[in-house]
């Protein structure tokens, strides 16, 4: 038997992974000295709401590595093998904590599929790794895809603000000053596995714009593109740039995903952006 696994961090609804028996750990968010796990305690509604009453500037954990013990346990003991759909270790502490708590079963076959990425790709490479398990393919043949995929993923967003990174020590106060002075916009990009700026517009309608332009480069028509639209707290603009994708590429299945609350630390509220393969 083969078990799927991934994390908060596809920002994919609970519900689509629960139908599909996908177990999903959590990330822990941190508010001060209160810790919230982002599957039960808190959702990334309540976790905007926090995060424009409060002055403390949120924290962010990886899973802790007890959260995957059931499942690695339960797969030793049956001789199982679990395929987990891992986020981007450049960017998060969670494949560490996947090592630190595979250790401790050393005769299981567990397989961490460090995906480079997170977020909306994250997901849909989960998904695609459960309709291959369902199709009846291998755990080689899973993992071979999936690594394969996973290299021709593109995820671009565009920030609202470089409040949330100058609070989380991303970049430097003067340089968030002065970015917020000349009303510039950046566009950053998941490259190599770590966030990493790709262009920068003076405005956001011309830096959505430009997204418009990197998708139309890059998707085109294709169908397998995965191509999805991702926002945190900017339904209408998301909404606005799934119509414009659309006629842009003639794909009519475009979803848009909410970033979970991990995310939502760094980027802040009004952020969007696109995730697909090329």
């Amino acid at each position: 038997m083969i078990k799927i696994l991934t994390d908060t961090l596809t920002g994919f609804p609970l519900e689509t992974m629960r139908k599909r028996d996908i177990p999903v750990i959590p990330q822990i968010v941190i508010f001060g000295e209160t810790s919230y796990r982002d599957d039960t305690e808190i959702d990334t509604v309540a976790f905007l709401q926090k995060l424009k009453a409060s002055r403390v500037n949120p924290k962010t954990a990886a899973p802790p590595p007890h959260l995957y013990n059931p499942i690695f346990s339960q797969a030793a003991q049956n001789g199982d093998t679990v395929l987990v759909i891992a986020p981007s270790a450049k960017v998060s502490g969670t494949v560490r904590s996947i090592e630190t708590a595979k250790a401790d079963f050393p005769s299981a076959d567990i397989r961490i599929i460090d995906t480079q990425t997170l977020a909306c790709n994250q997901g849909t490479l989960t998904l695609i790794a459960d309709e291959m398990l369902k199709a009846g393919k291998t755990a080689d043949e899973i993992e071979s895809h999936i690594n394969q995929m996973a290299s021709r993923g593109h995820i671009y967003f565009v920030l609202d603000t470089l409040e949330y990174l100058k609070r989380g020590g991303r970049i430097g106060a003067a340089k968030a000053l002065l970015g917020e002075l000349l009303q510039v916009k950046p566009i950053l990009q998941i490259k190599d596995g770590q966030v990493a700026p790709y262009d920068q517009e003076r405005t956001k309608k011309r830096a959505v714009g430009r997204l418009i332009e990197i998708v139309g480069e890059q998707v085109r028509d294709r169908t397998d593109s995965h191509l999805c639209v991702i926002h945190i707290d900017a339904e209408d603009e998301a909404e606005a740039l799934r119509a414009k994708l659309s006629a842009q590429t003639g794909l009519t299945e475009i979803p848009i995903y909410l970033l979970p609350p991990a995310i939502v630390v760094h980027a802040g509220p009004k952020a969007v952006g696109v995730g697909f393969f090329a």
